[in-house]
């Protein structure tokens, strides 16, 4: 499905999103954002899509907010709305597997952070560039950073502006493996089917209580599990899942 900027596809239950706009090295726009936005709202729960694959065509995943792009929008609240992207991605209730496949800079970055887990190519670089231009992050990666990298790494990108090569990124944990440029995409895929032959309710409770767990107290994190726990136990899919156990066979969940 072509979307101009964006294009989206469905392969059985797996969504791969491509950043189409190879020759700005997926540069992000408000048109982008837009159409992120309606690709968000296409695959929402219920639309068959047990998880989704980011990336970008040609050589760069994203460099970042398009410079044009800043003289837009004449307030603040236009600005964030038009052109975030990461807090779309970061609203998927699927798990979402960012496929690196080239430089991730300044928003760019922040969009793959948004994603759940993080591949990358060899030839992948990373940064949080905008300082260098009297900027600051403003799609979520003064917030999410620190909670991928931890505090003292994070402050030491943001507020210098470095680049780390691929190796460094996960060294750092901003990525959790390297794959030569050629197999970022089949890599990324067999990750991606192997998520979707689990049980999509379950995906999504584990994820949940993940990421929203991280906000609470360890007290409050434990009973959210707790509540997602029992709630899961009242599915079709838990009852397939213990039915398919005892009859040795592979479960066909139906995400209910």
């Amino acid at each position: 499905m072509g979307k101009g900027t964006v294009f989206f596809e469905k392969r059985e239950s797996v969504g791969i999103i491509t950043l189409n706009r190879p020759e700005q090295k997926n540069a992000i726009t408000a048109q982008m954002a837009a159409e992120l936005i309606e690709i968000r709202n296409e695959v929402g729960w219920g639309s068959g899509v047990t998880v989704i694959v980011i990336t970008g065509k040609g050589l760069g995943f994203s460099v970042g907010t398009e410079a044009e792009a800043y003289s837009l929008f004449t307030n603040r609240e236009e600005f964030i709305s038009n052109l975030s992207v990461a807090s779309t991605i970061g609203s998927l209730v699927q798990p979402t597997i960012a496929a690196i496949n080239g430089d991730a800079f300044g928003q760019g970055l922040e969009l793959a952070m948004a994603c759940d887990i993080r591949l990358a190519s060899e030839t992948a670089r990373f940064a949080m560039p905008q300082i260098i231009n009297n900027q600051m992050p403003f799609d979520g990666g003064s917030q999410r950073l620190p909670r991928v990298v931890g505090r003292t790494k994070a402050l030491e990108l943001i507020l210098l502006g470095q680049t780390v090569d691929s190796k460094e990124a996960l060294r750092i944990g901003l990525v959790s493996r390297i794959v030569p440029v050629d197999e970022l995409i089949p890599a990324a895929l067999t990750m991606a089917e192997e998520l979707a032959a689990k049980g999509p309710i379950a995906l999504r409770f584990a994820k949940e209580a993940i990421i929203k767990g991280m906000d609470m107290t360890l007290e409050q994190g434990l009973r959210l599990e707790a509540d997602l726990y029992f709630l899961l136990h009242t599915t079709k899919d838990r009852t397939e899942g213990i039915t398919a156990f005892r009859e040795k066979r592979a479960p066909s969940f139906e995400g209910k």
